[in-house]
């Protein structure tokens, strides 16, 4: 079911979604009221929702549907920093990702980028909703799949060899679908003694700055958008920025973030498998890699690199994960030292931190 008051985004969702054996548009609807008349008649199984309609707004409309029937819902929204902040409210709402479109060049655009519009519907057929309810009750690129030395030719030499086990500790999450609740729940539970932190979240370009805004104000710990040669602190979690690779480098005993512009690795970018990758290089057995809900395979491999390198790995039980397909991944090669269930998930990142101290 497609919900946007624009008719060019119906046309075209339409016709780009309908290309694919997999999905059928049942109907398209320019409001939230329409559309609820239609959903009556027969109830599809994702919603692409626009956020700002007349008769009824994106997100009390959600905040229905997540009441009266959980639904994957996608926010269809304008990449602005209006339409970012107000789909953060979506996402805490119980949306599940997040497409986005420009103000101008709308039609070249959204064809343009079909692949990723497919492929989130897809991923969100996928959500289990009674994960994505009790958490809220508490992008994906189509270009070829690229490795990482392909993407960034010189990346072996931009980290730096790992030091012999010390104290200054590093932590590396992985998430997709799903995540946006999933961080939440572990980041909020954290404390400020919490090793540095860095998180790729797939989340489209201009999104994360907001997201992270939000969780900085909901957490003790500090939360921020990363920027290129940010530190890693105690209390500090940095967001790789959307669209943009995210690397960790040593310094001396220090470690900072590279921001990078490349080419996407596993078709997304920022990629769980560059951060990984470049974790095992330059921290070894200094960091604990946690890979949690998401669809596809993207950090399994960096997983696997960071566990041969000594770090420590978990991976988000199928249980509770929206969907498990990442951390299946990892654990299907061997790369995850332990299995946990999202609510203990920042209790073991707090006691690794507190290890050999």
């Amino acid at each position: 079911m497609l919900v946007d008051d624009s008719a060019v985004v119906r046309q075209v969702l339409t016709a780009v979604l309908g290309r694919d054996p997999d999905i059928e548009v049942i109907a398209a609807a320019p409001d939230p009221i329409f559309a609820m008349d239609k959903m009556n008649q027969r109830w599809p199984d994702v919603v692409v929702l626009d956020v700002e309609m007349p008769r009824m707004d994106g997100i009390t409309f959600l905040k229905k549907l997540m009441s009266v029937r959980p639904t994957p819902v996608i926010i269809c929204s304008t990449l602005t920093e209006k339409g970012a902040a107000t789909s953060m409210q979506a996402l805490a709402a119980g949306a599940v990702s997040i497409v986005t479109k420009p103000k101008a060049g709308l039609k070249g655009f959204l064809e343009q980028d079909s692949g990723d519009i497919v492929q989130a519907v897809k991923a969100a057929a996928m959500v289990d909703m009674r994960r994505i309810k009790a958490m809220t009750m508490n992008t994906l690129n189509p270009t070829a799949k690229l490795t990482i030395s392909e993407a960034i030719p010189a990346f072996e030499a931009r980290t730096g060899a790992a030091m012999s086990v010390t104290t200054d500790k590093l932590i590396a999450i992985g998430t997709s679908t799903g995540g946006t609740q999933a961080l939440e729940v572990v980041l909020k539970d954290l404390s400020r003694t919490t090793p540095g932190i860095v998180v790729v979240q797939h989340m489209p370009e201009k999104f994360t700055a907001a997201f992270a805004e939000r969780l900085n104000r909901i957490c003790s710990i500090e939360v921020l958008e990363a920027k290129n040669g940010d530190r890693l602190i105690n209390g500090r979690a940095l967001i790789a920025p959307g669209g943009r690779h995210m690397l960790v480098k040593r310094s001396g005993a220090q470690y900072h973030v590279e921001i990078l512009d490349a080419p996407p690795v596993n078709r997304h970018r920022p990629s769980v498998d560059v951060l990984f990758r470049s974790v095992a290089k330059c921290a070894g057995a200094n960091a604990l890699g946690v890979i949690m809900t998401g669809m596809g395979d993207d950090g399994a491999i960096g997983m696997q690199e960071m566990h041969d390198a000594g770090a420590e790995t978990l991976a988000q039980d199928e249980k509770s994960c929206v969907v498990y397909g990442m951390p299946k991944e990892a654990v299907k090669l061997g790369a995850v030292d332990t299995i946990l269930p999202l609510k203990d998930i920042a209790a073991t990142i707090e006691a690794y931190g507190r290890k050999n101290i």
